[in-house]
């Protein structure tokens, strides 16, 4: 598949994961959404890190930063760093298990989230609820599917 090609398979699965990060859902439900960026952003750069890189995630998260309304830049630096730690890491993660992909999505997740709520509350005056975590054991619970979904549209769409 032609370079062109390539990118546009990924720009629309970064697209459908914004699409997803804001997409309404009821208030009981929403503690539970998976961090999509997070799981589309570190299989990019695993599967091909010659095509995803700091650059794309550091858009990505001021785009994200832009649809939630946060404040601007911080997805953006997280992005960069999980982006940046990945890419450098890439071989070694490439030969995990689904299993240890998993377990080290947690760990990215659970930083991601406790790095967003130090930045926020450091600006202002944040209250800390328990259902706040709730989306790192989503997180985990779908990346095993998503990887293979991923991983089934990478080789379908020929991209590389």
């Amino acid at each position: 598949m032609s370079p062109f090609n390539s990118y546009k398979i990924i720009y629309f699965t970064f697209f459908i994961c914004l699409v997803a990060a804001i997409f309404p859902l009821p208030v009981s439900l929403n503690a539970f959404r998976p961090e999509w960026m997070v799981l589309v952003i570190f299989y990019w750069i695993i599967a091909l890190p010659h095509r995803v890189n700091i650059g794309h995630t550091f858009i990505l998260g001021i785009m994200l930063d832009l649809l939630l309304g946060s404040t601007l830049g911080m997805h953006a630096l997280l992005f960069s760093l999980l982006a940046y730690f990945t890419s450098i890491n890439f071989q070694r993660f490439r030969n995990f298990t689904l299993f240890q992909t998993t377990l080290l999505m947690g760990v990215f997740v659970f930083v991601l989230k406790v790095s967003l709520y130090w930045i926020a509350s450091s600006i202002q005056v944040i209250v800390l609820h328990q259902s706040y975590f709730w989306s790192i054991f989503t997180s985990m619970l779908i990346w095993p599917c998503f990887f293979v979904f991923m991983r089934f549209v990478r080789l379908q769409f020929k991209v590389s």
